[in-house]
């Protein structure tokens, strides 16, 4: 479907909270600016830390953070604003032929409250930047685990939701503002669900972050097999906070000891996919000079 046309560079990151994920597609968006690539890195996070890790104060949606280099957190209002130029209305239509509710509220609880349709409407906004090839990267920092998973189902919960509705509402007749039947608005629906996860499928590089720690690899597979249920490939692994020096250090040579027996299994259970391993280091990482650091691990020469 997208094989033919010149391509927006799109690299979703994902892994547990507390891995190091926003910083690392951090760094990596600083790399793909440097390289002469116009970059947006973009967060779909509730908690949302990109503006920290850069040192941006701008609230603007892109806000510039360097050379070639923008980045938007995007949230609950951007959501309601993406569902009500999609379906909003249309929808809406349906819901308050059977039940007395005000346009807002009902915003509130289909972006808020019914499952996988704010991620659908996140995925559907990214798939439309790469489509205006504004962007020559998308840097793309999702959710932490259980929220990015979440992310990768929406398209079929969305499609399971609507399920049932034509033999709900295929006699039901709609007056005011639109022209389509309710089918047509389903079907409507349901083909956005499909073109978006075609999007996912094909366009969209996975990038997994993880850290040798017991609870991490734990979870890993959950992540891996989540992936390959939907038909998507993960393209890389970023193994964190590795300990590499431990001189002159019982602490450090004790974690670098645990930490052995976890980046064995990392290598031996993921060896059919790039693995690249960041050193533990001093510090916070903030700024555009300690990302530059990091990137350099990143993307090692090779």
């Amino acid at each position: 479907m997208y094989g033919g046309m010149k391509k927006t560079h799109i690299s979703m990151v994902a892994g547990k909270g507390g891995v190091g994920k926003t910083t690392c597609a951090a760094a990596a968006a600083v790399h793909h600016a440097l390289g002469g690539e116009t970059t947006l890195i973009i967060s779909t996070d509730p908690t949302p830390s990109l503006s920290h890790i850069f040192e941006v104060e701008d609230r603007r949606k892109p806000a510039r953070v360097m050379d070639r280099l923008y980045l938007a957190e995007l949230g609950v209002e951007e959501i309601k604003q993406m569902w009500d130029r999609k379906f909003g209305r249309e929808v809406y239509e349906v819901f308050s032929s059977l039940v007395a509710v005000g346009y807002a509220e009902f915003v509130d609880f289909i972006t808020s409250v019914l499952p996988g349709i704010g991620d659908e409407f996140m995925v559907d906004y990214i798939k439309e930047l790469s489509q205006d090839r504004k962007y020559d990267h998308i840097i793309w920092d999702t959710a932490p685990l259980g929220q990015t998973l979440g992310l990768l189902k929406a398209p079929a919960m969305l499609s399971e939701h609507l399920r049932p509705a034509p033999r709900i509402y295929s006699r039901l007749k709609l007056g005011g503002e639109t022209k389509k039947s309710v089918l047509d608005i389903i079907k409507g629906w349901a083909s956005l669900s499909n073109d978006d996860i075609d999007f996912l499928k094909y366009q969209v590089k996975f990038v997994i972050i993880t850290i040798p720690e017991a609870l991490a690899v734990a979870q890993l597979d959950g992540i891996f097999d989540e992936i390959n249920k939907h038909g998507l490939t993960p393209d890389q692994l970023v193994i964190n906070n590795v300990v590499e020096d431990s001189t002159g250090s019982s602490f450090l040579k004790a974690r670098a000891e645990q930490q052995k027996g976890y980046l064995e299994i990392l290598f031996t259970r993921y060896q059919g996919i790039k693995i690249v391993k960041l050193p533990l280091f001093p510090g916070e990482i903030k700024g555009i000079d300690r990302l530059k650091e990091l990137e350099r691990y990143l993307f090692p020469v090779e």
